[in-house]
């Protein structure tokens, strides 16, 4: 696959992935949330987190037509308690059409190798507790499970 990856380097760059960062919020959250992510959140994102060194936004372009075909995208996470402060996968996203094909462990290299330029050698991701495939992806990239995070809601 010819794919051209791209670290956007401007704020206004990163502002022009905020509506499929605002979709791929709702898409990730549907199956646990009854109503979607308050609109606006991929503007939210950029403008709170786009000069941390946590985070990056990175796209993939099909060479030969300039189609874009994948995002990822990555923004701080600190943990409450002990104060650990690493990169988390809060968006990883590729076309239906190119998928199993590798971009996305590809996207993934990109980061790991922009972040040990940074000197940060801890790459975090969230899956859904439920989403064995993504899982799987996951930990066949080097991810172990760290720590489960529990919710209950309601009564």
């Amino acid at each position: 696959m010819d794919v051209t990856l791209k670290i956007l380097e401007a704020r206004d760059d990163a502002l022009t992935l905020s509506e499929d960062i605002d979709r791929y919020a709702a898409e990730a959250t549907a199956e646990f949330r009854d109503d979607p992510p308050p609109a606006g959140t991929g503007v939210r994102l950029v403008r709170e987190h786009f000069d941390a060194p946590e985070c990056v936004f990175l796209t993939a372009t099909e060479r030969e037509h300039g189609r874009h075909i994948g995002t990822c995208v990555t923004a701080p996470f600190e943990d409450p308690l002990i104060g650990d402060r690493m990169p988390m996968v809060v968006v990883l996203s590729v076309h239906s059409s190119y998928r199993h094909r590798g971009l996305a462990g590809q996207m993934i290299r990109a980061l790991r190798s922009v972040f040990a330029e940074r000197g940060i050698h801890t790459l975090a991701a969230r899956a859904a507790h439920n989403d064995d495939a993504l899982i799987s992806m996951g930990e066949r990239w080097g991810f172990v499970r760290l720590y489960e995070v529990m919710v209950r809601e309601g009564e």
